[in-house]
Order: C-alpha cells, then sequence, then structure tokens
C-alpha cells in the first residue's frame, strides 16, 4: 500500500496507508507497541542506528513502528514526503521551528491564530532569541512587508481559529518562494481533506492531531509534514540543514537525505533533544480516527452550514462568520481552497456584548462548554473568557476574539437537537439584555 498512496483515493489512504497485517501474528489492526527501547543485532547494527547510517529503531522518544503507521498515514494524506508525529500541537510548533532558527532568527506571522500560538510565539519563543513579526493574513503584501533579512519563515493557519479566516496560500507561499524561506501552514481546522496546503505551494505543515485527525476527544498528539520541494541550500539561511552537523560527525542533512532531510532532522536533532514524543497509545488512537476521517468530516461540514444559517437569521445574533454563508468575505477563498466545505469551527457575535456571551454558553445543555475543537461532540466556548484571556484587549480583537464572540466546533449529533439548544441558549441571552436594560 505504502508504495502506491498516490494512485488511492483520500478514503482509502485514511485507512490502509503506512500499515498492512502485522508480519509476526497477522493481526490487521496496527498493534500498539508499548516499548520504549529496542534490541540491537550487534553493536554494529547500533552504531548504524546511532550515526544515522541505517533505519530502524532504537528509543521510542525519537521512533516507534506505532507512530512510524500514524506519521506515514499523515504524510500520504497530505501528499508530503516525510512527517514526525510527537506529544501535541504547540510540540510540533516548537518542532517545526527548531531546525531552521538561531538566537536573533525571526519570523513572519499571521496575527489570527489560536491564542495559545500567539503566546507561544511571542513570549516562550523569545527565551529562545526568536522573534516574530505579526501580521493581518488579510492581505498577502502584508508578509511582504514584514519580511526582514533575519527572516526564516512564514507561517499561517488556514481556516484561522477563532475568526474563520481563509488565507489565501498560493500569493502567501509565491512570497515565500520570492524570499527564499518555507511556509509553515497550520492545517488543523481544515484537514488534508478539505485543504492540501502542499498543493497551493507550501512547504511544511503542522496538525493538532487532538482536533479533527483524532477526532473523538481523547488523544491529544501533534505532527510535522514536510514537502521535500523547499532547497534547504539555495542560500545560506538554514546552516543546520545545509551545512556539517557537529552532533553527527559532521553530517550535512539536505545533502545525505535529500528531500527528507528536514523530516530526519526534526527527528534526529529536535525531537531527540526536546523530547514531545508522542505516546504509542495515542498514536493508536489517533490512527483509529483517521479511519472515519472523510466521513466525519462531511458531517461536520453539513452541520456547520445549517447551523451557520439558523444563526445568520437568528435575531440575537448580529454577525456569523463562516467561510461556506455566501454572504462572508471569503466564500471565493473558500471555494478555491475549501472546495468540500468550509470546515466546521467558527465564530458568531451575539449581542449585548461579553455577558451576553457568557450567558450563551453557560444556557446550552447539548453543546459542551470546554476549550476544544475537531471533536464527534459539539463544543462552544466565550474565546475572551478563556483560550484568548491572557492576551490585551486590542490582541483579543485583532485575533477575532472580541468580547461578543462565540466560538462554536460543529459536532456529528442530530443538527436539529443542536439547533434547537443553540436558540434556548440565545434566547436566555436575550432575556437577560432585556433585564438589564429595564435594570
Amino acid at each position: 500500500m505504502s508504495k502506491q498512496n498516490d494512485t488511492y483515493g483520500f478514503e482509502t489512504r485514511s485507512i490502509h496507508a503506512g500499515a498492512g497485517p502485522d508480519p509476526v501474528t497477522g493481526a490487521r489492526t496496527t498493534p500498539i507497541y508499548q516499548t520504549v527501547s529496542y534490541v540491537f543485532d550487534d553493536v554494529d547494527h547500533a552504531a548504524a542506528l546511532y550515526n544515522l547510517q541505517t533505519f530502524g529503531y532504537l528509543y521510542t522518544r525519537v521512533g516507534n513502528p506505532t507512530v512510524s503507521v500514524l506519521e506515514e498515514r499523515i504524510a500520504a494524506l497530505e501528499g508530503g514526503r516525510g512527517a514526525v508525529a510527537c506529544a501535541s500541537g504547540h510540540s510540533a510548533q516548537l518542532l517545526a521551528f527548531f531546525p531552521l532558527m538561531e538566537p536573533g532568527a525571526e519570523f513572519v506571522a499571521s496575527r489570527n491564530l489560536y491564542g495559545g500560538s500567539i503566546t507561544q510565539f511571542t513570549h516562550t519563543f523569545v527565551k529562545f532569541g526568536w522573534r516574530a513579526h505579526l501580521v493581518d493574513p488579510r492581505d498577502p503584501e502584508n508578509f511582504r512587508r514584514a519580511l526582514t533579512a533575519k527572516s526564516k519563515a512564514i507561517f499561517i493557519e488556514q481556516l484561522t481559529n477563532p475568526a474563520g479566516i481563509v488565507v489565501d496560500i498560493a500569493a502567501i507561499a509565491a512570497i515565500a518562494r520570492e524570499a527564499g524561506i518555507p511556509l509553515i501552514v497550520d492545517n488543523t481546522m481544515a484537514t488534508p481533506y478539505l485543504c492540501q496546503p502542499f498543493l497551493w505551494g507550501a512547504d511544511i505543515v503542522t496538525h493538532a492531531m487532538t482536533k479533527f485527525l483524532g477526532g473523538h476527544g481523547n488523544s491529544m498528539g501533534g505532527v510535522v509534514v514536510e514537502s521535500g520541494k523547499f532547497d534547504w541550500a539555495q542560500n545560506d539561511k538554514f546552516p543546520g540543514l545545509a551545512k556539517p552537523d557537529p552532533a553527527y560527525h559532521g553530517l550535512t542533512f539536505y545533502e545525505t537525505f535529500g528531500d527528507f532531510g528536514y523530516t530526519m532532522k526534526t527527528r534526529a536533532v529536535a525531537l531527540r533533544d526536546l523530547g514531545p514524543a508522542l505516546s504509542p497509545v495515542n498514536a493508536f488512537m489517533i490512527l483509529t480516527g483517521i479511519e472515519t476521517l472523510p466521513l466525519r468530516m462531511e458531517r461536520h461540514v453539513a452541520n456547520a452550514l445549517k447551523v451557520a444559517e439558523f444563526l445568520e437569521g437568528h435575531p440575537a445574533v448580529s454577525w456569523v462568520a463562516y467561510a461556506g454563508l455566501k454572504s462572508s468575505p471569503y466564500h471565493a477563498l473558500a471555494r478555491k481552497y475549501l472546495p468540500r466545505g468550509a470546515g466546521s469551527v467558527f465564530t458568531f457575535g451575539v449581542k449585548g456584548g461579553y455577558e451576553a456571551g457568557v450567558k450563551v454558553v453557560e444556557s446550552c445543555d447539548l453543546w459542551s462548554h470546554l476549550a476544544n475543537v475537531g471533536d464527534t461532540r459539539s463544543l462552544i466556548l466565550h474565546p475572551a473568557s478563556t483560550t484568548h484571556r491572557q492576551l490585551t484587549e486590542e490582541q483579543r480583537e485583532a485575533a477575532g476574539a472580541g468580547p461578543d464572540v462565540i466560538r462554536i466546533s460543529v459536532g456529528l449529533e442530530t443538527v436539529e437537537d443542536l439547533i434547537r439548544d443553540l436558540d434556548r441558549a440565545l434566547a436566555a441571552a436575550e432575556r437577560g439584555n432585556r433585564a438589564a436594560a429595564v435594570s
């Protein structure tokens, strides 16, 4: 199967890519290899593994058979050359940047990101000596204007969280290519079923597998995927990939491993030394989730469109930011980049501001009030009081997480039940607005 990934459909790859019957037992489901280490054939075999002269397993922190199946499957779904799985979406972002950066290096990122990503980029990454310039992603030229001689990458989300902006990947990729730096796309919200960034010029893709790829809210994980098409030796910006590495006796990753040199550097250095390994159990759970990804995404999208249409006509709602609606300013871009649908995570504004937003999330019964997306269950959140509360008011507004904003992740339940529950919650907020006006 793995040698013919390009000839099979997405649904087939979701089930089979990277896996086959277990060669020892014949087990058809990928086993959970719950082991820390692996027996070497002899001293020479061990040395070859440690020197990256042969492929195999030596320690689960840097490689595990269950995790390897997951990595190959996601690479196949994204159309990438290789992938490295890790413990969370946040660790995937750290691993993605690590091979590219050094103290004093910079990158340009969309300002419309998950609030935790903004904090990671503007506070935690600073401790590594890395600086992020955040720009409005709605105009691709903003990325060009923010580039400096020290810029090592451009980073964007497709279907931004929580604002739901559809970003023009091809235009931004052209700017990155002209600057000789990679474009990194967080494809968590869209998934490879709805959007494949490599087809539009992206060089690296990240996912929080915790979300739609796993799909059931039971396992955390992240992944970094490379296209295999970026020339890391085209300039002097990436010595970690194009120059000899002293930790491996002068081995040059790009020269030695070619179109998966970035993946090898990410695994053999970043994952090894930073240590955010994915557990085999979580890899197994996420693999199981991916088998139904196409079916789930079809229902997610269908339900989301019906909920968005309901909200757009509700008197307690002032606006709806869903790119699947014809009224959305991103509808044309969504049809280009997301022809199967605009995802199932979006925001809307409730009349009455912060207090009304809190009232809506606290009045829902079927919708779960929690900080996650991409679950089979429908989820609701007031970002200003939760995921984005550590940001300044200005940063919250810029990220699309103002006081009136409610974010929903539409699940797989009967859509009429979801609409009825939202209607009750919005009615409760309306009553609260009226009471406040009288007092």
